[in-house]
């Protein structure tokens, strides 16, 4: 299982978030991805809401070795 992100730049705001969070499961992401959504956009944390994070999460490509 690899990595997962969520980027504010995805989402309209007044703001103009550039904040991008990641994380190694899907529970860690939304909970910190909600965290900074009431704080910082004044989301309320309602399971509607967290459901909405969910689909906007992404899989985070593996960075390229060099040999």
């Amino acid at each position: 299982m690899g990595r997962k992100f969520i980027d504010c730049r995805e989402f309209p705001s007044e703001t103009k978030c550039t904040v991008a969070i990641s994380a190694d499961s899907t529970d860690e992401l939304v909970n910190a991805a909600v965290q900074h959504a009431v704080s910082v956009h004044g989301h309320h944390d309602t399971p509607e809401f967290r459901e909405e994070i969910k689909k906007a999460i992404h899989d985070l490509e593996a960075p390229r070795t060099v040999a």
